[in-house]
Parts: C-alpha cells; sequence; structure tokens
C-alpha cells in the first residue's frame, strides 16, 4: 500500500488538491505526533514534499503515540534510573518530541515570518477547570520546549478563557482548542485581543504573539446527525451533515466582523485595527477534527467545504492522504454560504435540536476525553516505569 508520504509526494510534483488548498490561503497542518514519525524522517518528508507546514498534538494522540512504547524506551529507561513521577516521564517525553518536531518546522516557521511551522502541545487536560494552574503549567511547558515556533495549547472552557488572556500577555502563542460554539468562539476572540493588549501595556513585541481557535467540525455532526436519524422524518435527513458545516462557516463570519475581510468586503473593528497598527497577527480559525466520522460522507467533506483565506485546517494522517489523492478544492465555499448556514441552524431549531444544549455537551465531553486519553497515558507510563522497577505514584 502507497504510504502517506509517497501519495503526498506525488501530489506536491502536480498542481493538485493540497497546492490549490495552499493557494486559497489554506495551511495544512498534521493532526498527529509520533516519535517514529520524527526520527524516520516521515516528518521531514511531509514537510518537504506535502505541502503540511504545522502540527497539531492532543492527548488522545500522545495517548496513541507513547503508550505504543514504539521509540520511547531508551528514554522511559533514564528516566526510571532518575526515579522520577509519571507526570513528569509524560511530561519530558511529550515535550521532547513536540521540540524535535518544531526543529523539523523551523524552516517554515523562518520563511512564512511565523505565521506557520508551528507545533502544538497542550496544558494537562485535568487542568481544564483552573485558570491559575493551567497559566503555570502553559509557562512551563513553553520554557521545557524552547522553541519559538511552539503553541501552547488551552481549552475554551470557562477557566480557559482568562488564562488564555493572561498567557497570550506574556508573550506566548496560544493554540485555543475544543471550541464547539459560536458563542464561546467570540469570547476566545475577545479573550485573545486582551492578551494582545496586556502584552502591549508590558511592552512586549506583538508581531512576535500568534494564535489560532481550533473550531472542531466533525463532532458537531455526528452529534446532531444522531438526533436527525432519531427523528426518523424526510426533513430531519435532509439536514444532516449540514450542522457542522454551518457552524464552522459563521465562526468564519465572526471572525471577519472583528478581524476583517482579507477580501477587503468587511471591515474590522476599531479595537483590533488599534492593536494591528501595533503589530498584531489575526487569531485565524483553525478547523479541527476534520476526519468524518460517517462513512456514508465522502472522506474530504470537511475540507473541500471549509476553504476560506487566513484559516488552517488540521488533518489527521488519513483525511491528509485523501485530500492529496481526490479533494476537490474548487476556492472559497466558506464565505458565500453565510445566508444557508444560518437557515440550516435555524432550522435544527425548528425541528427541536437545541445548538446551545449540543454544543454545552460536546465541549464537556470533549474535555471528559481529553482527560481519559491522559489517564491512558499516564497509566500505560506508570506501567512502564514499574516494569524498570520504579514507583512512579
Amino acid at each position: 500500500m502507497i504510504t502517506v508520504t509517497e501519495a503526498l509526494s506525488t501530489a506536491a510534483s502536480t498542481p493538485g488538491a493540497l497546492k490549490r488548498l495552499a493557494d486559497e490561503g489554506v495551511s495544512i497542518w498534521l493532526d498527529d505526533l509520533s516519535r517514529t514519525r520524527i526520527a524516520s524522517g516521515g516528518l521531514a518528508g511531509l514537510v518537504a514534499d506535502g505541502g503540511v507546514v504545522g502540527v497539531t498534538t492532543n492527548p488522545s494522540i500522545f495517548q496513541a503515540a507513547i503508550g505504543s512504547g514504539a521509540g520511547y524506551e531508551e528514554q522511559l529507561a533514564e528516566l526510571a534510573v532518575r526515579g522520577v513521577t509519571v507526570d513528569e516521564a509524560v511530561r519530558m517525553m511529550t515535550t521532547a518530541d513536540v521540540r524535535a518536531a518544531a526543529d523539523v518546522l523551523a524552516p517554515v516557521y523562518a520563511t512564512s515570518d511565523g505565521r506557520d511551522g508551528r507545533v502544538s502541545i497542550e496544558v494537562d487536560p485535568r487542568l481544564a477547570h483552573d485558570t491559575v494552574a493551567t497559566v503555570a503549567e502553559a509557562r512551563q511547558l513553553a520554557w521545557l520546549v524552547d522553541r519559538p515556533n511552539v503553541m501552547i495549547k488551552i481549552p475554551a472552557t470557562g477557566a480557559g478563557l482568562p488564562a488564555i488572556t493572561e498567557v497570550v500577555g506574556l508573550g506566548i502563542s496560544v493554540n485555543v482548542t475544543l471550541i464547539f460554539s459560536l458563542d464561546r468562539y467570540r469570547e476566545v476572540v475577545d479573550a485573545y485581543l486582551a492578551g494582545l493588549e496586556k502584552a502591549r501595556e508590558r511592552g512586549l513585541d506583538l508581531s512576535a504573539i500568534h494564535s489560532v481557535a481550533s473550531f472542531f467540525v466533525s463532532r458537531v455532526d455526528a452529534e446532531i446527525d444522531g438526533r436527525l436519524s432519531g427523528l426518523g422524518t424526510d426533513e430531519a435527513a435532509a439536514l444532516k451533515g449540514r450542522a457542522a458545516l454551518a457552524n464552522a462557516r459563521l465562526a468564519y463570519a465572526a471572525y471577519e466582523e472583528v478581524f476583517g475581510s482579507l477580501r477587503g468586503t468587511t471591515p474590522a473593528s476599531a479595537r483590533w485595527s488599534a492593536l494591528a497598527a501595533s503589530g498584531a497577527h489575526p487569531q485565524r480559525p483553525l478547523w479541527a477534527s476534520t476526519g468524518v466520522k460517517d462513512p456514508a460522507y465522502k472522506d474530504t467533506l470537511y475540507v473541500d467545504e471549509l476553504v476560506a483565506p487566513g484559516t488552517v485546517n488540521t488533518m489527521p494522517e488519513a483525511t491528509l492522504l485523501a485530500a492529496a489523492d481526490h479533494g476537490d478544492i474548487t476556492g472559497d465555499t466558506v464565505t458565500g454560504g453565510y445566508a444557508r448556514a444560518r437557515a440550516d441552524l435555524a432550522a435544527l431549531e425548528g425541528l427541536g435540536i437545541s445548538y446551545d444544549e449540543v454544543v454545552r455537551k460536546l465541549e464537556d465531553e470533549g474535555v471528559a476525553k481529553f482527560e481519559a486519553a491522559w489517564q491512558d497515558l499516564l497509566d500505560a507510563v506508570s506501567e512502564s516505569l514499574r516494569s524498570k522497577g520504579v514507583d512512579a505514584s
């Protein structure tokens, strides 16, 4: 079977879908990382030949990578000799991977003036509802990775919002994760602007701070489609597969209301304009969870239908390979769809499906899933350390 690196290398030699995505202003980031991917040169190959210009990680990704043990044996043995706790062991392994990936992407970071070439690492998900601890963890992760192209991921929980402001205010670039609702997204943008204002007050260089807002996509359809199926009507069936796209498109509309249209059709807010004049960069929307959950949908649905300038699409390997092979990129598929998006969400409400209840549930579940993945990772590493004669509790 052809590998993802081979497929993307072939795609890069022709003006295919990935090239068209980049031409439309979409940055392609890989939603995956492992030590074997780094050591084998696979990540470098994706960057060199496949148009990948960034990497995102999350607790589930690290749980799969480190939980397998592949590539981590030597470091685990050294950590065991030192008698470290399981939390310290996990922190050392994850930051080592992110540091190495950041070095691979350093040339992209340099040539894009810091816009891309980014690698994201998330704060401990168990801190999602603790502002002070999240800020402290973010500072520690930035210090440990010690690379200018790292982004610290902070969840968009109620406690996460003031943490975003404080961390950005310290001059640290942030990837805000687990955004599901339009109201929460607007709060995230406000938190970012407040952080930039703090950084400006502290005399920091705003041009060195970058941020993305990770708006989750496929989980919205998975939740709402299940409810539509339960209704069992033709009207409900006609709305399947439309909620996630509508939600994301309206998020982009909200982005334009603050940062302005890149095509000049929507003016930027006065607040943002003042920050931009000081060298600040807009917080780009990032489409996350872009692998389809329903096999009935085209596997590039959330790539083809979310093309807009100034965005990031972070794809798991399977989606990246599919997009390279048969993505259908026909230009901007977002900004012309605002009226349809509003109508689709209104139709869901008309069927008794509460948008507010759905997105609140998804946020709670998102945090819980990452906490569970993190605990699985801690358990696996703890067992590895114990097997080497170390009590890592």
